[in-house]
């Protein structure tokens, strides 16, 4: 295959581009400009924030995204404010560069045009399955009892490559990737083809496809693939963005994060986040 005898760095570099997408497509913002000015507001704590991209964060509130900005506004003492942008292109220039808001409340890790705080959670992409069907025992997806399987997958997304090193992209059946939220939903049309019996598995990112399976499809079984042996990886740490140069509020938010961190944790748990080991290796340990 021509792909796997690409050059290490043009990998790297095809993998970060499909990630970006990936992530601004499902509510982790891509990057932006680079900011030198502090201009943080000090009367409100201002997020930026998709409208209509739950479980993540949606104007009524109702988003995990959402309960971790009240979390951190009530800690600062500060009234919560939104600047509400779909989560597409465009949505970094037009809310955190144009000044309207000043963190977004999650963004991958590694991405040096917009500054990360500390990562305070990493999950990955899951294999979602009806819990009593003959998938339930699957965790690889070179797994040989899919050979034969029709398996949702957004198109570009890391799972396509490795669905491609073993055979398995010609059944599947592919779900956009940049759409606007308000106006279409992949992630739910994909669980509804599965209920429907239209695939027969579904690869999603774990914080979309983990809550949405807890809060509407309790017969369906949600795995974290976590033996994947060749790259692109499948899971990421994911932070919040704030401005280049914003170096005094960066370690501010990373206080916050450190601080309320076991909080944090609850709220994703209880959104049903799929919380994982920094190495992406087994699922988080709860604190003893």
């Amino acid at each position: 295959m021509q792909f796997v005898k690409r050059k290490p760095i043009a990998l790297a570099t095809r993998h970060l581009s499909i990630l970006a997408s990936l992530l601004l497509a499902f509510g982790i913002a891509a990057p932006a400009a680079a900011q030198t000015s502090d201009l943080v507001s000090k009367t409100a704590f201002r997020v930026c924030a998709d409208p209509a991209n739950m479980p993540m964060s949606d104007k009524s509130g109702a988003g995990f995204e959402n309960k971790i900005a009240e979390l951190l506004a009530a800690e600062l003492k500060l009234p919560l404010e939104y600047t509400w942008f779909p989560m597409a292109t465009g949505f970094i220039r037009k809310t955190l560069q144009a000044y309207n808001c000043d963190v977004v409340i999650g963004y991958a890790q590694g991405d040096e045009m917009v500054l990360n705080t500390n990562h305070y959670y990493t999950s990955g992409f899951v294999l979602i399955v009806p819990a009593d069907g003959p998938l339930a025992g699957v965790t690889t997806i070179g797994d040989p009892v899919l050979k034969d399987k029709r398996i949702g997958v957004v198109a570009g997304s890391p799972p396509g490559t490795h669905m491609a090193l073993h055979g398995l992209l010609a059944k599947a059946k592919g779900y956009d990737l940049m759409v606007d939220r308000r106006y279409q939903d992949p992630a739910g049309d994909m669980l509804a083809d599965l209920k429907a019996g239209v695939i027969d598995a579904a690869i999603l990112w774990g914080p979309i496809g983990g809550p949405l399976v807890k809060q509407s499809h309790p017969d369906f079984k949600v795995t974290p693939l976590l033996s994947e042996p060749l790259p692109p990886k499948l899971f990421y740490r994911i932070t919040m963005g704030v401005r280049q140069g914003e170096k005094v509020w960066e370690r501010k938010l990373n206080s916050l994060i450190r601080r309320n961190q076991a909080k944090i944790n609850a709220i994703l748990s209880e959104a049903g986040v799929p919380l994982l080991n920094d190495m992406g290796t087994a699922p988080l340990e709860a604190p003893k």
